[in-house]
């Protein structure tokens, strides 16, 4: 049998592939558009200027968003109705300001949701442990563990109630840093998908919101330890979704909700310079 007539793999083969390693090399000015893109203002010196820069944690999702990208061109999902269910990342050590960083990915779990599949693509590198859950509609029933319950949010009233504030220009501004999906830019893209207009990247959204979380916590935001949290509904460049957040011993709880509708959901972050309760 030729290469091109091998039976394809079901969902649960693809369980622990190695999908390669690559090293991805960065400039200062990359660094600088990337926290400008996620909602650095501009007297945030340390993370907007060379001088005494700081590099964003979540600067490294952009640099390791090949590995989803690679189980999809392999034939994992169908890259065309797959969606970014959730991400979670964990740092190890700060970022240089520039450099290269290299990083080994892999399949981690698969879970069978029933009309869908979950894949969860992990990145390890020096500087981080990244995750991402890649849902497969119309990959699921092949007899796999539906995987863990969603994280949901506390039950108490938040500690907090900010406002996030995103920019009309930033879906445009944010895929210069890599992701250039049609959807996040094109009207008719997004229409083909079901949308009135551009949607936020998740990532983006996702890293504003640790932004401004620190900011409410007194906390430097390239402190960030950890973060995870689930893609639940779009959000719109220049919406002002608010942001519930949780105080709690371990680190903050949050959620992003536009409308009353969750946009991020069960989501969690930790800073160094900022121990909780």
């Amino acid at each position: 049998m030729s290469p091109t007539e091998q039976t394809p793999m079901t969902p649960d083969q693809w369980k622990g592939v190695d999908l390669g390693t690559r090293t991805v090399s960065y400039e200062e000015k990359d660094a600088i558009l990337y926290a400008l893109a996620v909602g650095a203002e501009a007297g945030e010196l340390d993370l907007v200027f060379e001088k005494n820069l700081r590099v964003l944690p979540t600067f490294a999702l952009t640099l390791a968003q090949w590995a989803p990208d690679e189980l999809g061109s392999r034939g994992g999902f169908d890259t065309t109705t797959a969606l970014h269910g959730s991400q979670s990342m964990e740092v190890i050590a700060p970022l240089p300001t520039s450099g290269s960083v290299t990083m080994q990915a892999s399949v981690g779990e698969v879970w069978d949701k029933g009309a869908a599949a979950v894949f969860e693509v992990k990145v390890e590198s020096p500087f981080f442990v990244a995750t991402w859950a890649i849902f497969a509609p119309g990959s699921g029933g092949f007899g796999g563990e539906r995987g863990p319950a969603k994280t949901t949010r506390p039950e108490q009233s938040p500690s907090s109630t900010d406002v996030l504030r995103t920019s009309a220009n930033q879906t445009a501004l944010y895929r210069l840093t890599g992701d250039r999906h049609h959807i996040h830019i094109d009207p008719e893209a997004a229409e083909a998908i079901g949308q009135p207009r551009p949607i936020m990247h998740g990532l983006c959204t996702l890293a504003a919101s640790t932004l401004a979380l620190a900011r409410r916590l007194g906390a430097h935001p390239a402190d960030l330890s950890s973060v995870s949290g689930r893609f639940a509904a779009p959000l719109f460049p220049g919406d002002s979704p608010d942001l519930l957040s949780w105080d709690e011993t371990d680190g903050t709880a949050f959620e992003l909700v536009r409308d009353g509708q969750p946009v991020i959901a069960g989501a969690r972050a930790r800073f160094h310079s900022h121990s909780g309760k």
